[in-house]
């Protein structure tokens, strides 16, 4: 049996997941991560959803449940300085830099679309549902 490895969700995951627009195999795999724990999603990731200016209010009624049964990765002093780190030493916008430094203080694998805002973080372990 392999290791299990514990990972977080990046906003765009949450959003492409709840909307449906994983195409089966992908879904199956995101399924598969909520189902075996719950999930890990950065309080900037709940931010980012609740504001998200495409949702109706079915969908930020979804996204409230979603992020209830969600463990969040509050912004404390050790994810704060990972981030000043990351922004000193990457070109990387703010709101990724304290999902990426939530994912290193927890040891976390990121799930993300968006593996190339993150690809030059050496120490993130970074996976693309969508490959």
């Amino acid at each position: 049996m392999g290791k299990k490895v514990s990972y977080i969700l990046d906003t765009n995951v949450v959003i492409d997941y709840i909307q449906g627009n994983f195409p089966d195999k992908e879904a199956t795999f995101i399924e598969n991560l909520l189902f075996a724990s719950t999930p890990n999603i950065s309080v900037i990731t709940e931010i980012e959803i609740l504001c998200w200016k495409h949702a109706n209010e079915e969908d930020v009624e979804q996204y409230k449940k979603f992020i209830e049964n969600s463990k969040i990765i509050e912004l404390g002093n050790d994810v704060k300085l990972k981030a000043i780190d990351i922004r000193r030493n990457y070109k990387i916008k703010l709101p990724d830099a304290l999902i990426a430094a939530s994912a290193l203080v927890y040891d976390l694998e990121l799930i993300t679309r968006n593996t190339k805002d993150f690809e030059n973080i050496a120490e993130l372990k970074v996976k693309n549902p969508w490959n």
